[in-house]
């Protein structure tokens, strides 16, 4: 005698296959592991946002509070009494404009010397050949090991002996010195990326090194460039300890400007620093917004178009 199995059969009268059912469970988990993953990843996002703008929150909510208000213990989340007289009170201060137009020379030909040197000083590192080469990148790379109090000390007596303390100069130099070896090895990379087929060809057509860097590599290289523009800028922009140290109240830049202003033996008020800080942030928040996708574009290490 034989056995037989009977197979299910559907309403229709047709068999119904046995790997549906597993295919539509495979789908199901599939569908539940993305939900998941999702779940997780949104989680993270909301957490990692959370950590870093709760800075920034708090650093408003102190700026429209009142003094009693920020000195309150424990402290609200929440301001309960609104102010703007924090803000108000800035256009009053005719001295720290002053400080913002220090911060803004400063920085901006910080930038613009960091970025130019550091053009060279890539394009040679990157597309020549000579002796010394090596040494030269990695003194560049280990110029960023040494502290900022220790290059302070040496700055300030060369700056002393040449008389150029309180000056411009003093704190354009001095800013220099640590945004500039960051931004060669930043364009250096970029330059890595353009073939050496297109140079060549350039010298071909009788273009010289000077007009190839110039017409042909920088356009190419132009977003990393304004990227590392932009990172001089914030480094200038940013300094404490070389500008309240090279620099008198007439030179000094915005940081250690509002410590001065509002930061004392006898005060702290923290709800008009808060006021100013959130202020003078927004030159950096605008250029950060119009440069965002030069940015994008200076990290992928300037891609031959």
């Amino acid at each position: 005698m034989t056995s037989t199995t009977s197979t299910p059969l559907s309403g229709t009268g047709r068999l119904k296959p046995s790997a549906t059912s597993a295919g539509n469970t495979s789908r199901r988990r599939m569908r539940k592991d993305l939900l998941r993953s999702r779940i997780a990843a949104w989680t993270a996002v909301l957490v990692i946002g959370a950590f870093g703008l709760l800075p920034v929150y708090w650093l408003l909510a102190t700026a429209l509070s009142s003094p009693e208000d920020a000195f309150q213990f424990p402290p609200k989340l929440i301001p309960t009494h609104l102010t703007f007289s924090n803000f108000t009170a800035l256009a009053e201060n005719d001295q720290l404009i002053k400080y913002m137009i220090n911060s803004l020379v400063v920085a901006s030909i910080t930038a613009v010397l960091s970025v130019v040197v550091a053009t060279y000083m890539g394009y040679s590192f990157s597309k020549f050949r000579y002796r010394g080469r090596r040494s030269l990148m990695h003194m560049v790379l280990a110029s960023q090991m040494f502290p900022q109090a220790l290059l302070l000390v040496t700055l300030y007596a060369v700056f002393s002996s040449f008389g150029l303390l309180n000056t411009y100069t003093a704190l354009v130099l001095s800013f220099t010195t640590f945004t500039m070896p960051l931004c060669v090895w930043m364009l250096k990379g970029i330059f890595d990326t353009i073939p050496d087929a297109l140079l060549e060809a350039a010298s071909i057509d009788g273009a010289s090194r000077w007009r190839t860097l110039h017409s042909i590599v920088a356009p190419l290289a132009a977003p990393g460039m304004i990227a590392a523009g932009l990172f001089a800028f914030v480094r200038g922009w940013n300094d404490f300890i070389f500008a309240v140290t090279l620099a008198d109240k007439e030179k000094q830049t915005l940081p250690p400007g509002l410590v001065s202003t509002y930061i004392g033996e006898f005060q702290a008020a923290w709800p008009e620093l808060m006021a100013a800080s959130l202020v003078v942030s927004i030159p950096v928040v605008v250029a950060f917004m119009f440069l965002q996708r030069y940015l994008v574009g200076g990290m992928t290490a300037g891609s031959v178009k």
